[in-house]
Protein backbone atom coordinates (compact mmCIF):
# COMPACT_ATOMS: atom_id res chain seq x y z
CA UNK A 1 0.00 0.00 0.00
CA UNK A 2 2.96 2.32 0.60
CA UNK A 3 3.97 2.09 -3.06
CA UNK A 4 0.49 3.30 -4.04
CA UNK A 5 0.77 6.33 -1.76
CA UNK A 6 3.86 7.49 -3.64
CA UNK A 7 1.67 8.05 -6.70
CA UNK A 8 -0.77 10.28 -4.80
CA UNK A 9 0.03 14.00 -5.14
CA UNK A 10 1.66 15.31 -1.97
CA UNK A 11 0.28 18.88 -2.07
CA UNK A 12 -2.27 19.75 0.59
CA UNK A 13 -5.99 19.64 -0.02
CA UNK A 14 -8.13 17.49 -2.27
CA UNK A 15 -7.80 19.45 -5.51
CA UNK A 16 -4.50 17.81 -6.57
CA UNK A 17 -6.00 14.37 -5.98
CA UNK A 18 -9.09 15.41 -7.95
CA UNK A 19 -6.84 16.51 -10.82
CA UNK A 20 -5.18 13.09 -10.83
CA UNK A 21 -8.55 11.32 -10.82
CA UNK A 22 -9.92 13.45 -13.67
CA UNK A 23 -6.68 13.09 -15.65
CA UNK A 24 -6.85 9.30 -15.26
CA UNK A 25 -10.49 9.17 -16.38
CA UNK A 26 -9.68 11.38 -19.38
CA UNK A 27 -6.77 9.12 -20.31
CA UNK A 28 -9.01 6.06 -20.37
CA UNK A 29 -11.67 8.00 -22.27
CA UNK A 30 -9.02 8.81 -24.88
CA UNK A 31 -8.12 5.14 -25.21
CA UNK A 32 -11.72 4.11 -25.70
CA UNK A 33 -12.10 6.76 -28.42
CA UNK A 34 -9.24 5.13 -30.32
CA UNK A 35 -10.75 1.67 -29.90
CA UNK A 36 -14.50 2.12 -30.42
CA UNK A 37 -17.09 4.69 -31.43
CA UNK A 38 -19.77 3.39 -29.04
CA UNK A 39 -19.30 5.78 -26.11
CA UNK A 40 -18.63 8.79 -28.35
CA UNK A 41 -21.85 8.06 -30.21
CA UNK A 42 -23.67 8.15 -26.88
CA UNK A 43 -22.33 11.66 -26.20
CA UNK A 44 -23.01 13.05 -29.66
CA UNK A 45 -26.48 11.75 -30.35
CA UNK A 46 -28.39 14.72 -31.76
CA UNK A 47 -30.47 14.46 -34.90
CA UNK A 48 -28.48 13.60 -38.03
CA UNK A 49 -25.18 13.29 -36.14
CA UNK A 50 -22.67 10.97 -37.72
CA UNK A 51 -19.76 10.17 -35.41
CA UNK A 52 -16.92 9.15 -37.68
CA UNK A 53 -13.69 7.38 -36.77
CA UNK A 54 -11.82 10.60 -37.62
CA UNK A 55 -14.01 12.64 -35.24
CA UNK A 56 -13.51 10.07 -32.48
CA UNK A 57 -9.73 10.10 -32.91
CA UNK A 58 -9.69 13.91 -32.93
CA UNK A 59 -11.75 13.91 -29.73
CA UNK A 60 -9.32 11.34 -28.29
CA UNK A 61 -6.31 13.56 -28.95
CA UNK A 62 -8.10 16.62 -27.53
CA UNK A 63 -9.02 14.65 -24.40
CA UNK A 64 -5.54 13.16 -24.11
CA UNK A 65 -4.02 16.66 -24.24
CA UNK A 66 -6.32 17.84 -21.46
CA UNK A 67 -5.45 14.69 -19.50
CA UNK A 68 -1.71 15.41 -19.68
CA UNK A 69 -2.22 19.02 -18.56
CA UNK A 70 -4.38 17.91 -15.63
CA UNK A 71 -1.86 15.23 -14.70
CA UNK A 72 0.85 17.89 -14.50
CA UNK A 73 -1.48 20.04 -12.40
CA UNK A 74 -1.98 17.20 -9.94
CA UNK A 75 1.73 17.19 -9.13
CA UNK A 76 2.47 20.89 -9.71
CA UNK A 77 -0.68 22.51 -8.33
CA UNK A 78 1.26 25.49 -6.97
CA UNK A 79 2.71 26.42 -10.35
CA UNK A 80 0.70 29.41 -11.60
CA UNK A 81 1.25 28.67 -15.29
CA UNK A 82 0.15 25.05 -15.00
CA UNK A 83 -2.78 26.01 -12.75
CA UNK A 84 -3.97 28.62 -15.26
CA UNK A 85 -3.64 26.30 -18.26
CA UNK A 86 -5.48 23.55 -16.39
CA UNK A 87 -8.26 25.95 -15.50
CA UNK A 88 -8.61 26.73 -19.20
CA UNK A 89 -8.94 23.02 -20.06
CA UNK A 90 -12.08 22.91 -17.94
CA UNK A 91 -13.39 26.14 -19.42
CA UNK A 92 -12.88 24.76 -22.94
CA UNK A 93 -14.53 21.45 -22.02
CA UNK A 94 -17.52 23.25 -20.52
CA UNK A 95 -17.76 25.56 -23.55
CA UNK A 96 -17.52 22.64 -25.94
CA UNK A 97 -20.23 20.56 -24.33
CA UNK A 98 -22.49 23.57 -23.68
CA UNK A 99 -22.25 24.62 -27.33
CA UNK A 100 -22.91 21.08 -28.55
CA UNK A 101 -26.05 20.96 -26.39
CA UNK A 102 -27.36 24.50 -26.81
CA UNK A 103 -26.08 25.78 -30.16
CA UNK A 104 -25.21 22.90 -32.49
CA UNK A 105 -27.67 20.43 -30.92
CA UNK A 106 -25.38 17.49 -31.60
CA UNK A 107 -25.62 16.31 -28.00
CA UNK A 108 -28.40 15.88 -25.48
CA UNK A 109 -27.95 16.86 -21.86
CA UNK A 110 -28.53 13.38 -20.40
CA UNK A 111 -25.53 11.60 -21.93
CA UNK A 112 -23.14 14.55 -21.45
CA UNK A 113 -24.13 15.29 -17.87
CA UNK A 114 -20.92 13.71 -16.51
CA UNK A 115 -18.46 15.84 -18.50
CA UNK A 116 -20.56 18.94 -17.85
CA UNK A 117 -20.57 18.27 -14.09
CA UNK A 118 -16.83 17.48 -14.00
CA UNK A 119 -15.90 20.57 -16.00
CA UNK A 120 -18.21 22.85 -14.00
CA UNK A 121 -17.19 21.54 -10.57
CA UNK A 122 -13.50 21.61 -11.50
CA UNK A 123 -13.69 25.10 -12.97
CA UNK A 124 -15.52 26.57 -9.97
CA UNK A 125 -13.33 24.67 -7.48
CA UNK A 126 -10.15 25.89 -9.13
CA UNK A 127 -11.35 29.49 -9.24
CA UNK A 128 -12.36 29.38 -5.57
CA UNK A 129 -9.06 27.82 -4.52
CA UNK A 130 -6.81 29.93 -6.74
CA UNK A 131 -5.29 32.00 -3.92
CA UNK A 132 -4.77 28.91 -1.75
CA UNK A 133 -2.70 27.07 -4.34
CA UNK A 134 -1.08 29.84 -6.37
CA UNK A 135 1.19 32.51 -4.96
CA UNK A 136 0.86 35.74 -6.87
Amino acid sequence: MDSLSTWVPQASGLLPKWQLLVASMAFFNSLQNFITLNLTRRLYNGPAVAVTPLQARTFAIWTLTASVVRFYAAYNINNKLIYDITLFTYLFAFGHFASEILIFRTAKFGPVVSPVIVSTVSLVWMMLQYDFYVSR
